[in-house]
């Protein structure tokens, strides 16, 4: 789905006018239009508005181009409410929400994951832990709050 189209469907499903939009970010009836044809698209300031206004992440917003991955445990974020938040409220689209909560890391070390990592996930090739450990560490150091 295009921005426009996600735009269009937001004020709709929230039983809005585009004058009621307008009003509800602080732009123009004629920006809400312009952005509903596909003329123009809103500034990463009004994204953030809308994101924030709206509980829908920028990602969402601009018809998901980006695949993301929170960068601490490597898990995909494939819906907003995967995806953890700054104590504001705002997302946070580099982390999920079981790794970053309210502001804050929940592994305090790489070392902390792995442990979790390894009484929670399943082990189908029955690896041993210490295998099971290289592995984990060997992906997990390639995320960008590992390196």
């Amino acid at each position: 789905m295009e921005t426009k189209d996600i735009l269009r469907k937001l004020r709709e499903d929230n039983n809005l006018t585009q004058d009621q939009m307008a009003e509800r970010l602080l732009v123009s009836r004629q920006a809400v239009s312009r952005w509903e044809v596909g003329e123009t698209q809103p500034g990463v300031d009004t994204l953030k508005i809308i994101s924030k206004e709206f509980n829908i992440s920028i990602n969402t917003l601009l018809g998901s181009p980006r695949q993301l991955v929170c960068q601490c445990c490597g898990m995909p974020l494939s819906e907003d409410s995967m995806i953890s938040r700054e104590t504001d409220g705002s997302f946070n689209e580099e982390y999920c929400t079981w790794c970053y909560t309210n502001g804050a890391f929940v592994y305090q070390s790489k070392e902390s994951l792995i442990d979790f990592l390894i009484v929670h996930m399943p082990n189908p090739e029955n690896l041993s832990d210490g295998d099971r450990r290289i592995q984990y560490d060997g992906y997990l150091s390639q995320l960008d709050h590992w390196k």
